[in-house]
Formats: C-alpha cells, structure tokens, sequence
C-alpha cells in the first residue's frame, strides 16, 4: 500500500496506488462522541435485562467494540457475518449467511449493531431470520443509515447517523477488504483517473 498522502487542493487524501479515499463524511471525534450517547441510551432502555448484542461482521467489528464498552451492564456479545457486496460497492440484493451465531437466542433481548443500512434488505432479512429463533426482543442498533435508499420499512431502535447515499468506508467499512482501518468515514470515490 502506498504511503498517506493529502491532496489539498481536493481535500482527498491518496491511500492506494490507484485509489482515492473522499472527504470525511464521520469524523472520528463524531464516531465517538455519539457512540458514547447510544451507549447510555442502550444501557438505561435494558436496565435489569442486559442484552445480547449480535454484531453483523466484518464492518460493524469496530463500532461493536466501542459500542459495547459504551454500555454499562452486563452485556454478552456473538458475530454472525452475511453478505449482500462481495467485492462490489453495490449491493447484489442477494443475502448469503458466511457465519452463523454460536449463542441461542430463545427468550433473550437481542440487540444487533450493524455497521451501515443501505437498501435495508439486508437487514430485514436477517430481522426476519433472528426473530425465528424467538427471542424475547430483537432492536437494531444501526451506525450509518444511507439517506433516502431504504427499499424496505425497518424499525431502527438507534441510528448513529444518517449520511448522504455515497459509497463509503473506514471505521470498519471497506472496499474489498480495503480501508477498514480508517478511523473516520470517508466517501470512497474509486480509482484515480
């Protein structure tokens, strides 16, 4: 990977040889400040019932781990991965399961943190999947919604943000396994022309 670069009279900041990451859409100041908020809205909505938070891998494995520390109870944790992307910055609207939960779901309130909701039909996929194991509760506590793409209702319990409909990535977002590590979310704008 080619050094950090900024190219100030864009204000783009040059990552890959021929990638260019955008402007900062989050800052990483942001992320933090408004995960610390959800973090205490979770913990006073779940006081005596501590929830199970479900997050949805690879791109919610950062905001999971700030969010969890964020909430003062005794929180229980477990992954399960599904995939709509593959290595596209546009959804295929196929859902795939790569990783199911290893926890049993039956009478508990579960709490899935996702990363980015997009067209949503990701998401009410896994809702409706989720909810066949018959917990006591299912929320969702999503950091990025993309304004104005939902294809489908959804009942967000937490939103962190909502954010213009571009491609973006950092803070556990990428493109194809790129950028994750960013500690803000950028616009991705693709290959350098």
């Amino acid at each position: 990977m080619a050094s950090e670069e900024n190219d100030a009279s864009s204000g783009r900041l040059l990552l890959a040889e021929s990638d260019v990451v955008g402007q900062v859409i989050v800052s990483e100041e942001d992320l933090q400040s408004r995960i610390i908020e959800l973090g205490a809205a979770i913990t006073a909505d779940y006081q005596g019932r501590p929830p199970l938070l479900v997050g949805v891998l690879k791109g919610a494995f950062m905001f999971m781990s700030d969010l969890s520390r964020a909430i003062d109870l005794p929180a229980e944790v477990d992954f399960m991965a599904v995939t709509s992307y593959g290595s596209a910055t546009r959804t295929s609207g196929v859902v795939r399961i790569v990783k199911d939960l290893d926890l049993d779901l039956l009478d508990r309130d579960v709490l899935v943190v996702e990363d980015i909701v997009d067209s949503g039909l990701t998401l009410s996929y896994l809702q409706r999947y989720l909810l066949a194991r018959q917990p006591a509760s299912l929320e969702v506590c999503a950091l990025l919604v993309k304004e104005g793409q939902q294809r489908t209702a959804l009942d967000l319990r937490y939103v962190g943000f909502t954010i213009p409909p571009d491609f973006v990535i950092g803070y556990g977002l990428d493109v194809a396994e790129r950028y994750r590590n960013l500690p803000a979310i950028h616009a991705y704008t693709g290959p350098e022309s």
